[in-house]
C-alpha cells in the first residue's frame, strides 16, 4: 500500500486492517491512531509536510566498462 512520511518521524501508511482500509499514523515508530479519511489524519499531523514514498525498480550492478 501506499505510504507517506513527514518531518519530524512522522509516517502515513495506507492498510487493510479486518477487511477496512485505514491509514495508520505513527511518530517515531510508536502507533498514534488508525484514521479512517485525511480528515483525521489532519487532525494529527500538517498534510503539507507530507511526501509520497514511491519505490523505485531495482536495478543490478553491472561490472566491466559499459558498451
Amino acid at each position: 500500500m501506499t505510504r507517506w512520511v513527514g518531518t519530524d518521524g512522522w509516517e502515513v501508511e495506507g492498510i487493510v486492517l479486518d477487511g477496512r482500509p485505514l491509514l495508520r499514523v505513527q511518530h517515531l515508530g510508536y502507533l498514534v491512531a488508525y484514521c479512517r479519511n485525511v480528515g483525521e489524519v489532519a487532525q494529527h499531523l500538517d498534510l503539507a509536510d507530507l511526501v509520497e514514498v514511491v519505490p523505485l525498480p531495482h536495478q543490478s550492478v553491472r561490472t566491466g566498462p559499459l558498451p
